[in-house]
């Protein structure tokens, strides 16, 4: 089984014209409220696509029979969660302009108790947002591991990181949040490529690239008419994480996430539109043509 480590969170997603300036103010064109957090979306779009998943994260007391645990019971996750009485469910409030860039401002919750827990030991993890302490004590205890720093890059030392980069299999990073891992590891981007097995670095609609054993493999994006860049990389992460679980090769599997990826900037919210295998499995067809059978197991 697939495990997800990392925030569970309450998603309030507003589109805006521009970026105000500093000091400056900007009217709200639009604001809802959707099912989010890293590491929940990662977990969702993996049960979505057919695939048993465990979610390793914390909740507040609000979470409890709420239309958010509801769903997640629908979509048959596991949850393994730390639940912290007097506390919320972490928030993220996301403002999107209209040239589909994105500021992000996360209240953390009952998320901060990811500092004080054990971390488990697991034969098959990914590491989404969540505390560095805690996703550097899973990675060090877990068998295959993957890692995205995702938003709370910030949150992590230098030691934190190369211990995580010294530990795990495979590293999902954005191209912003490559340029952060150099400042933070005083390291060029080829250097932080060559101390992990596997890396993926997600370009938006330029696709993604992936590094394996010293060769770079470029797939493009699937083109599609994007409402919400919000959980686009939680999906290709999901997509990917089934797919290479399942056995096909990693490249294959970059393709997986790209086409899972495609549905979910399709419609506003991170796991509004996530597809179920077949359904990427189709649009797959469109893009790459026949999708082959396994080539590995792990």
């Amino acid at each position: 089984m697939i495990s997800v480590v990392g925030h569970t969170a309450i998603d309030h997603i507003s589109r805006v014209p521009r970026f105000p300036p500093v000091n400056g103010s900007i009217h709200i064109l639009d604001r809802k409220v959707y099912f989010g957090g890293g590491a929940a979306n990662i977990a969702a779009g993996i049960a979505k696509l057919d695939e048993p998943c465990t979610l390793v994260s914390a909740v507040g007391e609000d979470f409890q029979g709420s239309e958010y645990e509801q769903w997640m019971d629908q979509l048959g996750i596991t949850k393994r969660f730390f639940s912290v009485p007097g506390a919320h469910t972490a928030t993220a409030f996301m403002f999107t302009d209209e040239a589909g860039d994105q500021i992000t401002f996360f209240e953390w919750g009952a998320s901060e108790a990811f500092e004080r827990e054990d971390a488990p030991a697991l034969p098959f993890v990914h590491m989404a947002t969540a505390d560095p302490g805690f996703n550097v004590r899973v990675a060090e205890r877990s068998e295959f591991a993957t890692f995205d720093p995702g938003q709370d890059l910030h949150r992590y030392t230098k030691e934190q990181l190369e211990s995580i980069l010294g530990t795990i299999n495979v590293l999902f990073a954005n191209q912003h949040e490559i340029l952060g891992m150099e400042k933070i590891l005083a390291l060029g981007k080829q250097e932080i490529i060559n101390r992990v097995p596997m890396v993926i670095v997600t370009m938006g609609k330029e696709g993604s690239v992936l590094y394996e054993k010293g060769n770079s493999s470029l797939v493009p994006a699937f083109s599609v008419a994007m409402a919400d860049p919000t959980g686009a990389g939680d999906a290709y992460r999901a997509g990917f994480l089934t797919a290479y679980y399942r056995g096909y090769n990693p490249l294959t599997a970059c393709k997986v996430g790209t086409i899972t990826a495609s549905f979910a900037v399709e419609k506003i919210g991170c796991q509004t539109n996530l597809p179920d295998w077949g359904q990427m499995e189709a649009r797959y067809r469109e893009s790459f043509g026949s999708l082959l059978e396994p080539t590995r197991s792990i």
